[in-house]
């Protein structure tokens, strides 16, 4: 028996199926304002109406970028919803339009009900839980969301008694990991494109969240839709598309990257994140938070919501968790203290030399001035008021171009699927389609300026620090262009380059296997000078940012506490000290 949905235009006819009480479910069409009128069948319908589906709408789908954009208020519950719609569609056109791959309808319902679950794992402020909260809170866990998608998608089937043969489930669940080896050896390859590509990340999981956030933050920006899928034809057992829409899926690489720099990776949003991580971590010893990861009934319960829960407590033992959330409330928040943007190549030397504790060593280093504020703070900083935040961003496959992933045909070889070369869609290619932004936090006002001047400090140090090895690790990236050239056996080292301020005389600090030797290495240096050439902005300082180091800044809420502070010392507002005394303007240089 059959079933429609009075609301919807296409006519479509559903088989009619029952809940576990017994009650008809009906076809239910939704206004989504990217896709428009979104058909939701009885089938689908069971996997919304469930607690475990309905959990997502107290998930932010941009976590802390709410914080920021005031139309950021999305959650994950339209986003799969719209991951579905357009797995359906994608599928269904593969159908039509190939009758000889023998999808079926059972495939179809499979693709559609992963794409609808497959963020069902995401934990408080998405990407916040398992990037950065489980890691600490749960050292040694390779827990991801992905995990937890399964975990609630086994435990929404069992406790809703959705009815579904082991093979589909398995099949939906290597769906939503994008792993065929999870299921049955006879299943297409191919559906595994839809919902989670691993072979060039081009998915409808993007095709839904680059132009929902995009339009949510109030910034539009579209893809083709219609034509992107209409354009996909299996080849060779994967999905390819007509080479005309080549730069149009470029675009959507390129867009993607620009949310991350613009949108996903924001100054304050990022703050926000590591206080929430230090609010958590704080209320874990007295809360257990992190374990309930593995336990569907607790997760089911564990949402944004927590943060109000943890406010509304009295417990003494969470006052320094209520302390850190009442301080993003107040926009009172981590202060940024400065940013680098590095060449893809260079991102594993910056992680390793740039760390809290180098920062604050290089900091207690530095000569001193007469300023006693100054030496007071240098005395008090520790490793824990840094933040050392190390964000990739990339067009989706790391440094390669997702478009060397992905094939196309032609309308003359429609049967043909090949690689595009460079100058078939465009010349302007950057060389890595990745990038490393580096950037400098502090958790109080008050070490804002000698935090910088200890990064600095590290900052100019780094090319004395980086031996041979190193340069020869790198010399195949940059063969192409000749940038990097070890020197000869023998050669001296040369000296950096002007504009980079000297290393101060600190003690080297040991940094785990990798050794690095003064008697052997060599600096960046302008080409021609006979040791390694490079850009000399590498090791630079960024000038737009630059403050003298008894710099405290302005808050919103806290206004200027500067002269306050000095005041506290002893001194006058004539004191040492040649930063800014209103907290505003800082000297550039």
């Amino acid at each position: 028996m059959f079933i429609r949905d009075p609301d919807d235009d296409d006519d479509i006819d559903y088989p009619e199926v029952t809940n576990k009480k017994g009650a008809i479910v009906a076809p239910r069409s939704v206004k989504d304002p990217i896709h428009d009128m979104i058909p939701i069948s009885p089938r689908l319908s069971m996997f919304i109406d469930t607690k475990q589906f309905q959990r997502l709408r107290n998930i932010k789908q941009l976590g802390t970028s709410y914080y920021v954009w005031l139309g950021a208020s999305h959650n994950r519950f339209e986003h799969c919803i719209g991951v579905a719609f357009l797995a359906r569609s994608m599928a269904t056109h593969l159908k039509e339009s190939q009758p000889e791959l023998g999808i079926t309808d059972r495939d179809i319902e499979c693709v559609e009900i992963a794409g609808l679950c497959h963020d069902l794992g995401h934990g408080p402020w998405s990407h916040v839980w398992d990037g950065l909260f489980i890691p600490q809170a749960l050292p040694g866990e390779k827990w991801k969301h992905e995990d937890g998608s399964l975990m609630m998608f086994d435990a929404l089937v069992k406790d809703n008694e959705i009815p579904l043969n082991s093979k589909d489930e398995k099949f939906i669940k290597a769906l939503i990991f994008g792993d065929p080896s999870q299921c049955s050896p006879d299943e297409k390859l191919f559906l595994f494109d839809i919902v989670a590509n691993k072979r060039n990340g081009l998915d409808v999981d993007k095709f839904d969240y680059i132009p929902r956030d995009s339009h949510m933050i109030g910034d539009k920006m579209s893809i083709a839709l219609p034509r992107i899928i209409n354009s996909a034809r299996v080849l060779d057992n994967q999905i390819c598309y007509d080479i005309k829409d080549a730069n149009q899926i470029y675009d959507i690489c390129a867009t993607r990257f620009k949310l991350h720099k613009m949108v996903y990776n924001h100054k304050a949003a990022k703050a926000i994140e590591y206080m929430i991580i230090d609010a958590l971590l704080a209320a874990e010893p007295h809360m257990q938070i992190a374990r309930q990861v593995f336990c569907p009934d607790k997760y089911l319960h564990l949402t944004d919501n927590i943060m109000p829960q943890i406010e509304a407590t009295t417990d003494e033992k969470l006052a320094p968790a209520r302390d850190i959330f009442s301080r993003i409330r107040t926009r009172d928040l981590y202060k940024l203290v400065d940013y680098k943007v590095v060449d893809f190549p260079y991102a594993d030397m910056f992680k390793e030399c740039i760390t809290p504790e180098q920062i604050v060593e290089a900091a207690r280093a530095l000569p001193t001035t007469e300023d006693p504020a100054i030496r007071d703070l240098v005395k008090k900083l520790c490793a824990q008021d840094v933040i050392c935040d190390f964000s990739l961003m990339h067009y989706g496959m790391k440094e390669d171009n997702p478009l060397d992933s992905v094939r196309f045909y032609s309308k003359r070889h429609p049967n043909r699927g090949a690689k595009a070369e460079r100058g078939v869609y465009s010349n302007l290619m950057p060389k890595f389609h990745a990038e490393l932004l580096v950037r400098i936090f502090t958790k109080h006002a008050k070490f804002f300026g000698i935090v910088q001047a200890g990064y600095r400090a590290c900052l100019a140090a780094m090319p004395d620090l980086i031996s041979f090895e190193d340069a020869a690790a790198l010399e195949p990236l940059f063969a192409e262009t000749g940038a990097l050239t070890p020197p000869p056996a023998g050669a001296a080292a040369v000296s950096a380059p002007a504009s980079t301020p000297p290393a101060p005389d600190a003690p080297s600090t040991p940094r785990g296997k990798r050794t690095f030797s003064r008697t052997t290495s060599f600096t960046f240096a302008a080409a021609g000078g006979g040791g390694v050439s490079t850009d000399p902005a590498l090791f630079s300082n960024n000038a737009f940012t630059t403050v003298s180091p008894d710099f405290v800044p302005a808050s919103p809420s806290r206004g200027n506490r500067r002269g306050k502070r000095r005041r506290e010392l002893g001194m006058d507002e004539a004191g040492a000290g040649s930063g800014s005394s209103n907290g505003k303007k800082a000297r550039v240089g």
